[in-house]
């Protein structure tokens, strides 16, 4: 009787349990958060643009220190390689025999003037002789041109003494500008003569030149760049040049572009650009390498987006747009220009629409995003794990967008 009722108690249990469980519904999984999303409005504006070359140095005079007479060199007085000042001497060569040439020829000097004060006297007492037909015409002539020949003889003995007094000045030489001297090419004890009188150069280091090329091609896109309104020069072509050293370092000093070559290179096909740039400390030297940023000119209309708004897929370049229904979709796009913060958007995108730059890391086309306007220091798509699009290296004519060398 027990076990039956045990049984039957367990029956009827069942329903009971059964309705319980039933009353328990399994919990639905909770929702993901939806990603947040730094985005920015796209819309067409007026984008800096940086042309960027390879450059190199030249000093904006650099002069042959040559000896303007023959001799033996008898001393090199200036530092190799130091700094000189203009009038600084450099070389001094033997005197002796010029100020032996510069004595006799005063002598002469002196010589001929006191023949000149003799026909003088001469044609001073003939005169009135003359005029009271005490002497012949002839006797006049003759003391007339005495006079006249000494006259001459004494210019031409002064001229002598000039010169003389200038070949002894010449060995005595000195830079005729400030700059940088090179190591000297005679020595001491050499004899100088026209075939060997190169004796250094000096090559002026402020303003320094800085010479550039561009190539046919980037000439003629430019030119027709700027006819059809897509590039902006600055007013009289007043381009800012920035010289970027070799350690990465910008010049502080900017220059501007001094001179452009009237035609091309027949042996390079290139079209050849100065920059002028003060160098009052001598910090850039003549035959260095740089890079030459030239700021200045404007894209004009353009799209541009920041660097880390562009991301590398196997497609390509891409961006994140997120469309009015707050979905994030990949596009593709043709990027041009780059600098340190905006690539310049050739074709993919259109004004107003809106595009991610920070925030990208959970993203996958047709995922909600809550989008947040983006501000100045929005986090770079790189440090959210998503890799950005490389930078291109600089290259010679290479065209950048943005303000930044």
């Amino acid at each position: 009787m027990k076990s039956v009722f045990n049984w039957r108690g367990a029956l009827w249990l069942l329903p009971v349990l059964a309705l319980a469980g039933c009353g328990k519904e399994k919990a639905a999984p909770a929702a993901p958060p939806v990603a947040e999303v730094g985005v920015m409005t796209v819309a067409l504006r007026d984008v800096p643009i940086v042309f960027d070359f390879v450059g190199q140095t030249q000093s904006s005079q650099q002069v042959e220190i040559r000896a303007r007479v023959n001799g033996f060199l008898d001393k090199r007085v200036y530092t190799e390689g130091a700094l000189v000042k203009a009038g600084e001497t450099l070389f001094l060569m033997d005197r002796k025999p010029f100020e032996a040439t510069l004595q006799a020829a005063e002598a002469e000097l002196a010589q001929q003037q006191a023949r000149l004060v003799t026909a003088q006297a001469d044609l001073k007492r003939v005169r009135p002789l003359a005029e009271r037909n005490a002497l012949s015409q002839r006797d006049l002539d003759d003391a007339t041109g005495k006079a006249q020949a000494a006259a001459a003889a004494v210019e031409g003995a002064r001229a002598n003494v000039i010169s003389a007094r200038l070949n002894l000045g010449y060995t005595t030489i000195k830079s005729p500008v400030a700059g940088l001297s090179s190591f000297a090419k005679r020595q001491a004890g050499s004899y100088i003569d026209t075939s060997n009188s190169l004796l250094t150069y000096v090559a002026k280091l402020d303003p320094m030149w800085v010479n550039f090329s561009l190539s046919e091609n980037e000439v003629l896109k430019m030119r027709t760049e700027r006819e059809s309104g897509a590039i902006k020069f600055p007013e009289q072509d007043a381009f800012d040049v920035v010289v970027v050293l070799a350690d990465g370092k910008s010049f502080p000093n900017h220059g501007r572009i001094a001179f452009a070559d009237a035609s091309f290179s027949a042996d390079t096909g290139t079209y050849l650009v100065r920059a002028e740039v003060s160098n009052p400390e001598g910090v850039l030297r003549p035959g260095q390498f740089v890079r030459v940023k030239v700021h200045g000119a404007k894209r004009a209309k353009a799209i541009a987006v920041p660097q880390e708004a562009i991301v590398q897929t196997q497609r390509g370049q891409a961006v994140w747009v997120v469309g009015p229904d707050n979905k994030a979709q990949q596009r593709v796009v043709d990027v041009g220009e780059w600098t340190g913060d905006n690539w310049v958007v050739r074709s993919g995108l259109k004004p107003g629409e809106r595009v991610a730059v920070s925030g990208t890391l959970r993203l996958a086309p047709g995922v909600p995003v809550k989008a947040v306007q983006a501000g100045p220091g929005a986090a770079p798509a790189a440090a959210s794990g998503v890799a950005a699009a490389p930078a291109p290296p600089p290259a010679s004519g290479v065209a950048t967008a943005g303000g930044k060398p």
